[in-house]
């Protein structure tokens, strides 16, 4: 009975949750204006993605998202790792000093940045540039904590074995501890993808072309244009292609969601 009870909550949960994806899934493919006003009279088409498709440059959005994504990620991922190997596992002067300042910057705002992250992008030349969308983004303290908690827990005897075989600290972290992080790596990597996916108020600010546009800046411009009717099918068409990375990096990427990350580092 127990089961049985816990099951129906947890399917009414996922019904709960899907729910809004199935609808935006729905009236995307309604070719009716009036969806809300008019629900019983939905007739399904791809007219709305069409429409999209010829009304705003959303390949050329969905392109400038993905590149700011995939390298934001790329160097958060290989910053992160590396500054958190490095405080769990060698000893220096400061270490801890160090540390305790990066989670202060966990603690601020991201918006009492933005005035001085703008002024140093624009002295360097970087506004309406990729850079401006992707450097900023690479450094952050979560990723350091979280790679930092990951590497404590990683085996001595491992660490050891590779001295032994004559493995330098830069080798051992490559070569032994870097492979053994896969599951805290790969969520690091889809948490970053994601934020940085739908990141929405710092490209706004350092694009101005609708060229670097990335898909959630366009999103909201394309919605801001409508005037007198709101046009559902559209938006939520447009909704849905945003969509699209985000769900498919969950379907590959839960595994390493709920496994252990401290988990592969040794078997006995």
């Amino acid at each position: 009975m127990k089961k049985f009870f816990l099951h129906a909550i947890l399917i009414f949960i996922a019904i709960s949750m899907a729910l809004p994806f199935f609808l935006m899934f729905l009236i995307s493919l309604s070719g009716n204006e009036n969806v809300f006003a008019d629900y019983k009279n939905i007739n399904l088409s791809i007219f709305a993605y069409k429409n999209v498709f010829h009304s705003i440059p959303v390949v050329k959005y969905f392109l400038n998202s993905l590149i700011v994504a995939f390298f934001t990620t790329l160097g958060q991922v290989a910053i992160a790792a590396l500054a958190g190997y490095g405080f769990a596992r060698t000893a220096f002067k400061g270490r801890e000093v160090l540390f305790f300042i990066i989670i202060l910057t966990m603690m601020v705002p991201p918006q009492v940045n933005i005035v001085p992250l703008f002024f140093i992008m624009s002295k360097l030349g970087w506004i309406n540039t990729y850079q401006a969308m992707i450097v900023p983004g690479i450094f952050g303290g979560f990723g350091v904590f979280m790679m930092r908690q990951y590497f404590l827990g990683f085996s001595k005897e491992l660490e050891d074995a590779s001295k032994l075989d004559g493995c330098n600290v830069f080798q051992t972290f490559y070569k032994v501890a870097l492979p053994c992080a896969l599951p805290a790596v790969a969520t690091l990597s889809i948490f970053t993808f994601v934020t940085t996916w739908n990141s929405f108020m710092w490209p706004l600010i350092v694009t101005n072309t609708e060229s670097m546009r990335t898909l959630a800046v366009g999103l909201t411009i394309f919605k801001s244009s409508f005037r007198e009717i709101t046009m559902w099918g559209e938006l939520m068409a447009c909704s849905c292609i945003c969509s699209i990375p985000v769900i498919l990096i969950f379907v590959f990427g839960k595994k390493y969601l709920i496994n252990n990350p401290l988990s592969g580092a040794i078997k006995e």
